[in-house]
């Protein structure tokens, strides 16, 4: 395979032209750099480049002579060659020839004895017999050589494809890379990584550490995408996703496979859709000739194994081909030296051997090249011997057999199998493979192929799979699934119209089933409109049509739709579609759906009804166990563990369960899980790790088209920016939000609550604050929304501050079950201090304060935004510790740079007549234990050299201050401090000065 990164232009316009930059090498080019930066200081040492064809050596070779060649050093380059008469030392002789063109090369007079050398070397009477010393003399001479076109700006020598060379060479570099260490150049050796003389040589030196050795391996998806957008001009984030899909599977991180992909598809568009022939030109004829070079009977096995995919079982193979364990397993030590394929470990029964092809495009090529009547003839042998190793097709083999009935052209047994197969993934929670199945199925559906109520079940395994995944692109063609066969609008998920549509030879019940899971994948694209339309449609074809094992799919659908309408009523509404579909399926014993309608329904009530929510999800992870279905049971997972994190701030169950969702490919519920957790981070001011969180997942749901997702991250990233007081970023976040209002309406009412008028709060518009909060009262009353958006929390308290509330509405709230979470505690609880101290009650009022402040110790802005709310009301009623609290704020908001509310912290406290501490230059220095006592940048230097027990007069030495200010800097650390004398302070304060 080529090794080279070759910069040519694709047919499309947007690929580059010129040199791109080199991708996931800067370690290897951070060893190069700094073996070319010794080389110039006269110290040389040697690299080795190994790695499989087309990993890029030759590219970073290139790399690292641009890199020489731009800090002034002499550069020369030579290849071995396998074709053609051998030629000995053929790659130093091109090296030295180089140098000849370039003018570089000394005469042999400047090399003294060793000029003969050189001059046979450059002439024709080089010996191919010379013996052991004819090898150190000519690697003596190449030593003088590089030491003198390498004086005083050193020389890089690069030699690739060492695989190919002679012997000689070989023996020759030996003692180059024993003597290199005292002439100022380096030597970089490139060479593949099958075994022979260059590898072992490269070990060698490794092991007595004559030369590092520079392995490099496949590219990981970050730098395969990089590559893409790199070979196509455009930025990673317009990498189209399916070309990235298509080169990340198809390429095994092989770069020189990534961009001859990426040409082809580039200048081929057609070939972008799912399931297109993908195999470049170049691939091809680069397998065909590792293939040829196996034997006829190689190429017949590998094409053989081809049919199974990228994987394949050797003993099937075996019994299918009908020769021996021995003959092919000489085969099968070739390709794998030829890096065409490689062992994979056990298969799906113990001591079954499998191989895997290196690149998936591999396996492809050799399709290709297989005729009909081959291709079928070649499956039906391999498919008699696996029913025959495998009687029943358990576990996997099932899928194995189904794929290779669809080459033999048996499209109804393959898609029998296909259904199967992807069942028992299903069943596993191995989703996205079974929407690979179901869709490899779907596609060899025709006329005659199978019965209407298989084909009915077939799609609705399929949309069930692509809701799960949230691969929407494998919805299946408009066509398909359209009642009138017209415009559906969406390109993929159908409408509502008459019955002409192709799936019109379907009963009644069946087509409402599968308009009901449109209307669900609609409502996860973000487009209730039509999540309506085919609602209507499926209840349509249930009119007069009772059905109970699809009318709970269709309330449930329901329940969905009515969460994206704008009425005041939809939560209840909701629920009692959602309590239908429970009931609806437990009588059709469809245990799935009564459990995702069970946590839709505990999702409704949990803000008001904490306890009934919960026992609603564990009765549907109860489920779930029972019936062995675990995506029902990682939904429930992420329910259970959002209620628990929402009291003990620990939201670690979550965590697990978002981890195992991507791993599953349940790309909505991962997102799911992700937004509790990134809203978890900016309550406790973690807000990179948010901005990551958010970020990630953001991009996911747009490339996905997962509207629904993507609103509710967006309005995410708005409440981060909201909560650091940044209102420029906050206001373009909500503009991003505002055309996906549609997809999640019940947004509008947090965007004002969490976002806006938190920022508000933050600036010190307080009356900003209020309407605001007023506004998402108002936007709950229109259309309430299923999240906290401060009712029971920030808005109690500040109505109880202006007393417009009292204790009517803080009984209210805590028969709410969202009062009782732990960030809604913090205000609850000081709005009830508040209402004591009024009257007259400080004890208790201070005791209530302390309990809500401890619970508010975990969320830095939110409690320095209480203490700052409270704090005047405490002082004039009595009762906390006003002064302090309001220290702390300030210490806090002028630290997270939110200098409005520092000020009127300050101006508080001189209301008080507390004092007030100065903010020079060096003040965030000061440790913030010493900043809320009041100790300023100046008593801060003081403070640390009395903590080392520095006398006064020393320290007034040192800083450059009189006695008579030291003394009173010492007396105002020791007052702000309260500690007694210098020994006291100094004891308490060593570690915290240090």
């Amino acid at each position: 395979m080529p090794d080279d990164d070759r910069g040519a232009a694709g047919p499309h316009d947007g690929l580059r032209t010129g040199p791109a930059r080199l991708i996931g090498r800067a370690a290897e080019m951070g060893s190069i750099t700094a073996a070319l930066t010794a080389a110039r200081a006269g110290r040389g040492g040697a690299l080795f480049v190994t790695g499989e064809p087309g990993v890029g050596k030759t590219r970073l070779a290139a790399e690292a002579l641009a890199a020489a060649a731009a800090a002034g050093m002499t550069t020369a380059r030579g290849r071995a060659s396998a074709v053609g008469s051998p030629v000995p030392y053929r790659p130093l002789v091109e090296a030295l020839f180089l140098l000849a063109r370039t003018g570089l090369l000394p005469g042999p007079r400047a090399l003294g004895h060793h000029g003969p050398v050189l001059a046979r070397l450059l002439g024709d009477d080089r010996d191919p017999d010379a013996g052991a010393a004819s090898h150190v003399m000519v690697g003596e001479t190449l030593l003088r050589l590089l030491g003198a076109v390498g004086e005083r700006r050193g020389c890089l020598l690069v030699l690739d494809d060492l695989h190919d060379a002679d012997a000689g060479t070989l023996a020759v570099l030996e003692y180059l890379l024993d003597n290199i260490g005292q002439q100022p150049a380096a030597l970089l050796l490139v060479a593949g990584r099958a075994p022979g003389a260059a590898a072992e040589l490269a070990a060698r030196a490794r092991q007595r550490g004559a030369a590092t050795v520079l392995d490099l391996g496949p590219l990981d998806q970050p730098d395969v995408r990089l590559l893409v957008a790199t070979e196509l001009g455009v930025s990673p984030a317009e990498v189209c996703p399916e070309l990235l899909r298509r080169a990340v599977a198809g390429s095994a991180g092989i770069p020189f496979v990534v961009k001859e992909l990426v040409h082809d598809l580039a200048g081929h568009p057609d070939r972008q859709g799912p399931g297109a022939p993908s195999v470049p030109a170049g691939v091809a004829d680069t397998v065909r000739r590792q293939a040829a070079r196996l034997g006829p009977l190689g190429v017949e096995l590998l094409s053989m194994a081809a049919l199974f995919g990228r994987c394949f079982p050797l003993p099937v193979l075996e019994r299918a081909v009908g020769r021996d364990h021995g003959e092919l397993s000489a085969i099968l030590r070739a390709a794998v030296a030829a890096y065409l394929i490689t062992p994979d470990g056990p298969g799906t029964r113990p001591g079954t051997q499998w191989y895997a092809f290196r690149y998936r495009l591999a396996a492809e090529a050799l399709l290709d090249d297989l005729g009909p009547g081959e291709r079928a003839g070649y499956a039906r042998r391999a498919v008699r011997a696996l029913t025959a190793l495998h009687p029943g097709l358990p576990g996997a083999w099932c899928a194995a057999a189904a794929r290779l009935y669809e080459h033999a052209g048996d499209a109804r047994e393959a898609v029998r199998l296909y259904g199967e197969a992807a069942e028992r993934e299903m069943d596993e929670g191995a989703v996205e493979r079974a929407l690979e199945l179901l869709t490899r199925a779907h596609r060899l559906v025709e006329p005659g192929t199978t019965t209407p109520e298989a084909h009915a079940t077939l799609l609705e395994r399929l949309l069930d799979a692509v809701a799960c995944s949230g691969r929407l692109d494998q919805v299946p063609a408009q066509a398909d699934l359209d009642e009138d066969g017209g415009d559906g609008g969406d390109g993929g998920d159908g409408g509502g119209g008459d019955e002409r549509g192709a799936t019109h030879h379907l009963p009644a019940r069946r087509r409402a089933g599968l308009h009901a899971r449109l209307s669900e994948i609609a409502t996860l694209r973000g487009r209730p409109a039509r999540a309506r339309a085919h609602l209507d449609t499926a209840r349509r074809l249930l009119d007069g049509h009772p059905a109970d094992a699809h009318t709970p799919v269709v309330d449930l659908a329901a329940a969905h739709v009515e969460l994206s309408r704008v009425a005041p009523d939809r939560l209840a509404t909701a629920a009692a579609l959602a309590r239908r579909a429970v009931d609806g399926a437990q009588r059709a014993r469809l245990p799935d759906v009564a459990g995702r309608a069970l946590l839709l329904l505990g999702r409704l009530e949990r803000e008001q009804d904490e306890p009934t929510a919960v026992a609603h999800f564990s009765r549907a992870r109860a489920i779930a166990l029972a019936r062995r279905l675990p995506v029902l049971r990682l939904r429930a997972e992420v329910e259970l563990g959002t209620v628990a994190a929402s009291h003990d701030d620990r939201p670690t169950r979550v965590e697990r369960a978002r981890q195992e969702a991507l791993r599953r490919g349940l790309l909505p519920l991962a997102h799911e899980a992700g937004l509790v957790l990134a809203l978890d981070r900016i309550r406790r001011c973690a807000f990179e790790e948010a901005r990551d969180l958010i970020h990630d997942a953001a991009a996911d749901a747009e490339r996905a088209g997962l509207g629904r997702s993507l609103a509710s991250l967006r309005l995410a990233e708005a409440v981060r920016y909201a909560h650091q007081g940044r209102r420029p970023e906050m206001r373009e976040a909500l503009e991003r939000l505002t055309p996906l209002l549609d997809a999640a309406p019940g947004t509008r009412a947090v965007s004002y609550g969490l976002a806006r008028a938190f920022c508000s709060l933050l600036e010190e518009r307080h009356d900003a604050a209020g309407q605001e909060f007023a506004q998402a009262l108002a936007h709950d009353a229109e259309n309430p929304a299923t999240g906290d958006f401060g009712r029971h929390g920030v808005i109690l308290l500040l109505g109880v501050l202006d007393g417009r509330m009292g204790r009517g509405h803080l009984a209210d709230a805590a028969r709410a079950s969202a009062g009782g979470t732990r960030w809604n505690h913090q205000f609850a609880g000081l709005a009830h201090a508040v209402l004591l101290g009024r009257e007259g009650r400080p004890e208790e009022a201070t005791a209530v304060a302390g309990k809500a402040l401890e619970a508010a110790g975990l969320y830095p802005m939110a409690r320095r935004l209480c203490l700052r709310l409270v704090a005047r009301s405490a002082y004039e009623d009595g009762w906390g510790e006003p002064v302090d609290w309001l220290r702390e704020a300030e210490d806090y908001f002028h630290g997270a740079g939110l200098q409005a509310a520092a000020g009127a912290c300050r101006a508080l406290l001189r209301g008080m007549g507390a004092s007030v501490r100065q903010r020079r230059t060096g003040t965030e220095q000061v440790p913030p234990e010493l900043r809320r006592c009041g100790v300023t940048a100046r008593e801060f230097e003081v403070a640390r050299l009395v903590a080392v027990r520095t006398s006064n007069k020393d320290i007034a030495a040192r800083l450059h201050i009189s006695l008579r200010t030291v003394e009173k800097h010492v007396a105002n650390l020791l007052r702000k401090t309260g500690h007694p004398n210098r020994t006291a302070f100094a004891d308490a304060a060593h570690d915290l000065t240090r």
